[in-house]
């Protein structure tokens, strides 16, 4: 983490930001979050995150009394202090005020928290271990991208533990998925399938940005229930997040699979990236 952190109204240094030990929705996971791509000092698609952010605040009853160009200014003055030309924000919103044990500070409704760090390295494709009932897509909160993350977290840990990357997560159906932190998508007869918001995902922005953007290079992403039987049998298999863009999937499982970084996965890599210098050229 870098050295500076937006806390609510105030930049500070990273050791004076204190959050009250009452804040309940901090302990119990009450809150939301995203992580932002910064590219040559811009955060990425950060109209599409505060779109997915308010939906979610929505959502879980947060209060939210914040405005994308405030957020927008403090972050900007975030990354300037931290000097970050490449690299990820993270952006939470956690709630101050809910049952017996919330503080009796003088606090706001729901704390804001920004910091950055540097850009994780992902290097060349992937190997995803599975998990049976990893989601469970009739939760109400399937597919809700907040603050109680430990599911995840321990998740990833256990494919850690593995010697895998990530772990590929079916849903109480047997369908998959997605991974801990990025939607997942498999390749047959050259067209492009990648679960449907139904499966218990989260639409991740990455995944947005993708589908729209792809019919204009000659490719057609179309959501469908996938079993772990038709990714093994598919030509391609790759992952998409924020820190990770287009990423091939080379190894499910035990099971190794046929093209590691087949063509189809290798041009939307190059259509994603062009989109992104597009943007950077046009938001600067």
């Amino acid at each position: 983490m870098h050295k500076f952190v937006f806390h609510n109204d105030s930049l500070l240094p990273l050791e004076e930001v204190r959050l009250s030990p009452g804040q309940s929705g901090l302990l119990s996971g009450w809150g939301i979050f995203t992580t932002v791509r910064v590219y040559d000092g811009c955060p990425f698609a950060l109209e599409r995150h505060w779109k997915r952010l308010s939906r979610d605040a929505c959502r879980i009853e947060l209060p939210f009394d914040f405005d994308l160009p405030m957020v927008r200014f403090k972050l900007d003055q975030l990354l300037g202090a931290n000097r970050v030309g490449e690299g990820c924000a993270r952006l939470y919103f956690v709630n101050n005020r809910i049952g017996i044990w919330a503080s009796s500070e003088s606090m706001p409704a729901t704390d804001m928290v920004i910091y950055s760090i540097d850009r994780p390295v992902r290097v060349g494709p992937t190997k995803l271990g599975v998990m049976e009932y990893g989601r469970y897509a009739a939760h109400p909160l399937a597919g809700t991208k907040v603050t109680s993350w430990l599911e995840n977290v321990w998740t990833l840990e256990q494919a850690h533990h593995r010697g895998f990357e990530d772990n590929l997560l079916l849903n109480e159906r047997g369908e998959v998925s997605e991974c801990t932190a990025a939607n997942i998508y498999c390749v047959r007869d050259g067209a492009v399938y990648t679960p449907p918001l139904s499966s218990g995902c989260l639409a991740g922005v990455t995944r947005e940005i993708l589908m729209e953007i792809a019919p204009g290079n000659g490719t057609t992403i179309t959501e469908k229930t996938l079993t772990l039987d038709e990714l093994y049998q598919a030509e391609e298999v790759f992952i998409t997040s924020t820190t990770r863009e287009v990423q091939p999937v080379a190894r499910l499982g035990e099971r190794d699979l046929a093209v590691p970084f087949g063509p189809i996965t290798a041009r939307l890599g190059e259509v994603f990236s062009k989109y992104v210098q597009e943007y950077i050229a046009y938001k600067q």
